[in-house]
């Protein structure tokens, strides 16, 4: 079944993680809804003030929690890292020293100050995506991660293009030549598309 997973700048399911669906859907636009739902109760949850103050998300378990609040009501393997290779992404057993090493980096660049809080937050984004530690749901957590570290440091949450980038269209594709030029090391996109 590659119902779920078609289309420019979509993760590719195994048969396994696809079987591990939790509603009964048909169609994409049925799985996109519930899964709007599910991370509208996770944004909700982790950009609540007092989670903000009292949650340590530069934690790898800060990390998983988020993705299974994100997924939870969807996928059975919410917030647990993939088991296989993808199409993006690095190799699966490398996933956990990345992510250790991604959130070094991003304590480090906040104590020395070695960028803006925005571009602290957006390298942070692109590095997970990058890492792309789940079998999907990578780009929005990753969006989500950005928000939380942007507003943990008395920042305005971003906007990310001011559209629904999981649907198709311009959005979506600025959204991955930003991605793309990120990889290229030039981050200037990205900021500029997070912030518009």
């Amino acid at each position: 079944m590659t119902l779920f997973t078609t289309g420019e700048g979509n993760t590719p399911l195994s048969p396994e993680e696809q079987d591990a669906l939790i509603p009964n859907l048909a169609t994409k636009e049925e799985l996109n809804e519930w899964e709007r739902q599910n991370i509208l109760e996770a944004y909700t949850w982790a950009l609540d003030r007092k989670n903000i103050r009292r949650q340590d998300y530069l934690t790898e378990p800060y990390v998983r929690a988020l993705h299974q609040r994100m997924f939870d009501q969807t996928w059975k393997w919410a917030g647990t890292y993939r088991t296989t290779e993808k199409n993006i992404g690095i190799p699966h057993y490398q996933i956990r020293n990345s992510l250790a090493a991604l959130l070094g980096d991003v304590r480090y660049w906040l104590d020395h100050k070695t960028y803006d809080s925005d571009e602290i937050a957006i390298r942070f984004h692109h590095r997970l995506v990058y890492i792309h530690p789940f079998a999907n749901g990578n780009g929005r957590h990753a969006r989500l991660m950005a928000d939380v570290l942007i507003k943990k440091q008395g920042g305005a949450i971003f906007s990310w293009g001011g559209a629904d980038i999981v649907r198709a269209g311009d959005f979506r594709r600025n959204y991955i030549d930003a991605l793309r030029a990120a990889d290229r090391n030039d981050i200037q996109p990205l900021l500029a598309f997070a912030r518009s």
